[in-house]
């Protein structure tokens, strides 16, 4: 009984604080349409962005698993959850390594640059 009174004056006080809750306008951190990806400038992103827990070249490191890696073929892990990843964070799932925090900093074009250069790098190891 406690619980449900508990979501009773949650929702109650939501919705008597006379704020209207925000939507995100771009829930899924995608890059608006008509987006060309650019896998140079995503090298450069990545570089600046990526690479200190990422490795070189996706390669992974003590901080963070390896994104050129069969795990993170398009068929496992989708364009989308890169977007994901950097606009929440994610929970340690395939890997030891921790949790990723969100990287609020980093555009949805810029992860659009970022994965176009993580599955060139994937295609010259084979994984498609």
């Amino acid at each position: 009984m406690r619980k449900y009174l508990l979501i009773f004056f949650v929702l109650v006080l939501t919705a008597c604080d006379g704020i209207p809750a925000r939507k995100d306008p771009n829930p899924l951190h995608l890059p608006p349409a008509g987006f060309v990806a650019d896998s140079k400038k995503g090298e450069a992103l990545y570089t600046q962005n990526c690479l200190s827990c990422h490795g070189f070249k996706g390669q992974g490191s003590n901080l963070g698993p390896p994104l050129v890696h069969k795990t993170y073929n398009p068929q496992h892990h989708a364009d989308l959850a890169f977007h994901l990843a950097v606009k929440s964070g994610v929970r340690a799932h395939h890997w030891r390594f921790g949790d990723m925090k969100p990287l609020p900093e980093v555009s949805p074009e810029s992860v659009g640059h970022i994965v176009s250069y993580l599955r060139a790098e994937q295609r010259k190891v084979g994984i498609n």
